[in-house]
């Protein structure tokens, strides 16, 4: 699990890491006078057929695609991602939970094929400015007029003193759904009752910030029903996580005595971890636990960096009106791995980011102006069967940055949040989940059954 269509791992894989870096600084530097002459809103030749290649499949990237085709069916449109079925990571937690099946978070990208749009099963391995072009695995290249790159995040193990490669087997993080997803979940089940779950939470930047307090409310179910003298241990690099009231509320309720939150000021923080002993060391001292999910510090997709449009704190700045790189003209960068300012790094902000993406290419391409739209996020944690917390949010361009201008936190039923999963997997993927247990109106027991 340490890959995706721009790795993940950032350990030492020194040949061929350094290779790539090579070619990607030195086709940047060859590009500098190509780039000043194109302008930034240069359009395509006359009577050409204008192309956009995106790299990376997730939300935000093949969202994106849709959204060119239908606002310009004449547009190439290029999906670059080597992964052939998608595994969301909304939904992950209700499977390392137990509530429902890993077939119901995959998608295929038939939806996307069926919207016009090339879809690439290779890994991109390098950016030429000069020539346009996104070198592939392959060993052949994919020209654009303009280029999206939405490569999500990558993990940084090596902030966590003892975390290697072997480590990740036994203390998976289980943050890019998938194999680790199934290994926390497997690792859950093969437990014995009265053990420890921790749950390690990072500072800084991440992914879904609300989901690490979700997980753990889904694990506390879990444990309730199959290993009811087993508790959930929160270690948390932070002071405070969001919803902290409704999730603390809810976990009194629902699960009396099992979660115990311990923030940074109080010991919370992990400084390193011992695998072998199953062991996590804090300033609050050792913590020996059954299951260690260990959430990693986060940096955006190796690709970001590796090309030149990540900043000196890491992530990539972008123009909040047209998501073009600050850094590089003609290349846009959405989803996670982008600065969007107030805009949270979840699904549906990257949707959102990916719309207004779409319009400023297509406006660009056209040598039109590019006009600002409104964002928005919803995201949704599940805390049992019953009940969910919804945080949604709107934002606006404003003085060259994109601020809130409004949000509602609530408590609603679980079955908002399916619906609302259902309708961003059609957004993004042009396709619906595979039927969950509880659409099929089957029992907790029989989903359980289900499970892997």
């Amino acid at each position: 699990m340490w890959h995706s269509s721009i790795g993940n791992w950032n350990g030492s894989e020194p040949a061929v890491r350094m290779r790539r870096r090579v070619f990607l600084k030195s086709s940047a530097l060859a590009a500098l006078s190509g780039l000043a002459a194109m302008g930034k809103g240069a359009r395509v030749r006359a009577g050409a057929k204008a192309r956009v290649a995106i790299i990376g499949g997730g939300f935000g990237g093949s969202a994106c695609a849709l959204y060119l085709r239908r606002l310009n069916p004449a547009l190439e449109v290029n999906l670059i991602d080597p992964v052939v079925r998608y595994a969301s990571c909304p939904m992950s937690n209700e499977v390392i939970g137990g509530m429902r099946t890993m077939a119901s978070i995959r998608v295929t990208r038939e939806g996307v094929r069926r919207a016009g749009v090339q879809v690439l099963g290779e890994r991109a391995t390098g950016i030429d400015l000069a020539k346009h072009e996104v070198r592939l695995d392959g060993g052949h290249s994919v020209a654009f007029d303009r280029l999206v790159v939405a490569p999500g995040i990558r993990f940084l193990p090596q902030k966590l003193p003892g975390y290697t490669r072997a480590a990740a087997l036994k203390m998976p993080h289980a943050w890019q759904a998938g194999a680790e997803t199934l290994r926390l979940a497997r690792q859950l089940r093969a437990m014995s009752d009265g053990g420890i779950v921790a749950i390690s939470v990072p500072s800084g930047l991440m992914r879904c910030p609300p989901a690490p307090y979700e997980r753990a409310s889904l694990i506390a179910r879990y444990l309730q029903r199959r290993k009811p003298r087993s508790k959930v241990l929160i270690l948390d690099a932070n002071n405070a996580f969001p919803e902290q009231d409704l999730f603390t509320a809810a976990w009194r309720r629902l699960y009396p005595g099992m979660i115990e939150w311990i923030a940074s000021t109080e010991g919370g923080a992990v400084l390193r971890v011992d695998p072998a002993a199953m062991t996590l060391y804090t300033a609050g001292g050792a913590h020996r636990v059954a299951v260690a999910n260990v959430i990693l510090p986060q940096a955006p997709g190796q690709l970001a960096p590796d090309a030149g449009l990540a900043s000196a704190h890491g992530w990539c700045p972008v123009d909040p009106l047209t998501f073009e790189s600050t850094l590089m003209r003609n290349v846009h960068v959405i989803g996670d791995a982008c600065i969007a300012d107030a805009m949270p790094k979840a699904a549906s902000a990257a949707c959102s980011q990916a719309r207004q993406c779409a319009r400023a290419i297509v406006a660009l391409l056209a040598g039109r102006e590019v006009t600002a739209g409104n964002f928005a996020s919803v995201c949704y944690s599940v805390l049992e069967p019953a009940a969910a917390i919804v945080h949604r949010a709107e934002f606006r361009i404003e003085g060259g940055r994109i601020l809130r201008i409004g949000s509602q936190v609530s408590s609603v039923a679980s079955a908002d949040a399916e619906r609302w999963y259902r309708r961003i997997v059609a957004t993004a993927f042009n396709e619906q989940p595979a039927d969950t247990p509880a659409i099929l109106g089957l029992s907790a027991a029989s989903a359980q059954s289900r499970l892997p």
